[in-house]
């Protein structure tokens, strides 16, 4: 086996992998019980797609595959925040139980 096929050998597995990754997260988003639980199952799905690009880059050799996976990073930071911060107004809103 040569590196190349080692390397190509390992990224599908890597794939597949990501694949199974999103496929849970988008369970536990469907059935999650609470808010959090569906916020914290996006953000895995977000860092899933990160995988996905940087396993492109890697597969293709196209470098620019890591700036989008920067941009994911970044967007997915601040959507967390913002539904952190949803989720927080929602319970002082509702006050304390």
């Amino acid at each position: 086996m040569t590196p190349a096929d080692a390397l190509s050998l390992a990224t599908f597995i890597a794939l597949i992998m990501l694949a199974l990754a999103l496929l849970l997260s988008t369970v536990r988003i469907i059935i999650g019980p609470t808010l959090a639980d569906r916020v914290l199952a996006l953000d895995l799905m977000t860092v899933v797609a990160m995988g996905f690009v940087g396993t492109a880059a890697i597969r293709t050799g196209l470098m620019l595959y890591l700036d989008i996976a920067i941009a994911l990073a970044l967007l997915g930071f601040v959507a967390t925040i913002a539904l952190a911060r949803y989720i927080l107004s929602r319970v002082t809103s509702e006050g304390p139980q």
